[in-house]
């Protein structure tokens, strides 16, 4: 071996066992000092020297040389964040998460199953068992009407807060002039460049119509591929109302009194309801509900306050529709194709073989049923937040936020930003008076 060329001696291998120091104890060497004092520092931290007890090498860490925690660090907390990510837009050929992953329900199943050994079997709850979810009812009520008057103030603000749609896509933005940037994916966009045609847009482009099957028993039998006309087709806010308690008169449902008689694993029985006394209508809850207006009844607020007004009315129409869907979707089984947009009300999916999204010769076009959230059944329709300038430049994308159409809608018209719309409206970022001010930003 070739002898070493430094004029220092290197240390030798400790000879007895003992253990190195913790590595914090060598954080605080300097290593841009002399290698001389380098190697004093290490000596007297380790106790290596000519005078140190027991064997020659051996490392003896002071018990003080440890760092300690330090007790005077703050944590700051905040439910809401300054800034978030905008919902991300999944491709059509690319299947929705799972609200819950697969492993974890059956990690559940397992659970539930591990704990029911040895148990007698308990009964099914509401509304499992068909009955209703008596606490639900006034829910329910209270989400119908605000649905009906979210569309009625709807109507009535934008005729003083203008909404523009492309006429080649479905993008849409709040405003007296279209946005300028360029991500139109129409038809001819190429020759466009990707530039917007903006146009004035109806209602049905704000707050998007979603539909689903009427069932006039919503534990009875799927429904099949040839009877997909025959059914109905409703508002699926609708629908979700009226298994949760609401009597509409013009679509009729089947409501028991009794748990209805499992026999078999998806087979059941109605319960005998012969002995009960017939239903009294006034012993059932209640309240008066509102009608959607027709388009040519619909007055514009005359005055700013009156807008002011509307407009807050409206925020508050849609906080109450989102939070009362919510308390319903935990209840009440509402499922969601994973390839396309189609929603069932109920336990299980109908078996109407229509669904269009990628690979569906593959699955004869039958839909890939799985849990829905509440953007599913409300889906909001993100656009971009006009910042106070009032002017949107391409050049400066990445500093605008983007905030639900309804909301921006609201904004616009003069109601105050909610706090849990902030965080995606970047309300909190500088945004810069010119491109060459933005390229100075570190």
């Amino acid at each position: 071996m070739r002898p070493s060329s430094s004029p220092y001696p290197l240390l030798p291998p400790p000879t007895c066992s003992s253990r190195l120091p913790p590595l914090r104890s060598f954080v605080g060497l300097r290593w841009s000092a002399p290698r001389v004092q380098v190697r004093e520092q290490l000596n007297s931290v380790a106790g290596i020297g000519s005078g140190a007890r027991g064997c020659h090498g051996r490392f003896r860490a002071p018990a003080s040389s440890a760092s300690q925690p330090c007790n005077r660090a703050t944590i700051i907390r905040n439910d809401n964040s300054q800034n978030a990510d905008f919902p991300r837009n999944y491709s059509k050929r690319e299947k929705k998460p799972f609200p819950i992953p697969v492993v974890e329900l059956r990690r559940r199943a397992r659970q539930r199953m591990k704990q029911a050994e040895g148990k007698p079997k308990r009964s099914l709850p509401p509304p499992k068992n068909g009955l209703l979810v008596h606490r639900l009812i006034p829910e329910a009520y209270r989400v119908y009407n605000a649905r009906i008057l979210l569309i009625n103030n709807l109507k009535r603000l934008m005729k003083v807060v203008p909404v523009k749609g492309c006429k080649y896509c479905s993008e849409i933005h709040v405003g007296y002039d279209g946005h300028p940037f360029r991500t139109c994916r129409g038809m001819s966009s190429d020759k466009r460049r990707g530039e917007h045609d903006w146009g004035s847009t109806l209602l049905e482009a704000v707050f998007l119509p979603v539909e689903a099957y009427h069932l006039e028993d919503r534990l009875g039998p799927r429904i099949p591929h040839d009877q997909r006309f025959a059914v109905p087709r409703i508002p699926a806010l609708v629908e979700l109302c009226i298994q949760a308690g609401v009597d509409l008169p013009e679509y009729p449902t089947k409501r028991r009194r009794k748990p209805i008689i499992k026999i078999g694993r998806t087979e059941f029985v109605d319960a005998n309801e012969d002995d009960l006394p017939d239903p009294d209508p006034n012993e059932r809850f209640s309240q008066p509900l509102l009608e959607e207006l027709p388009d040519d009844e619909i007055i514009a607020p005359s005055s700013p306050e009156e807008t002011t007004a509307l407009a807050e009315e409206t925020l508050e129409a849609w906080e109450t529709l989102r939070k009362g869907a919510l308390r319903l979707l935990k209840s009440y089984a509402v499922r969601v194709c994973g390839y396309c947009p189609e929603v069932h009300i109920g336990s299980s999916g109908h078996k109407a073989r229509n669904c269009g999204a990628f690979k569906h010769q593959q699955r004869n076009g039958q839909h890939g049923w799985q849990a829905a959230v509440l953007d599913d059944l409300i889906p909001p329709r993100y656009v971009w937040h006009m910042p106070e300038s009032g002017e949107l430049q391409k050049e400066l994308k990445n500093f605008y936020g983007q905030a639900p159409a309804i909301v921006e809608m609201c904004i616009q018209g003069g109601a105050e930003v909610p706090e849990k719309y902030k965080a995606t409206m970047r309300l909190d970022v500088g945004i810069p008076s010119s491109l060459r001010e933005a390229e100075m930003v570190v």
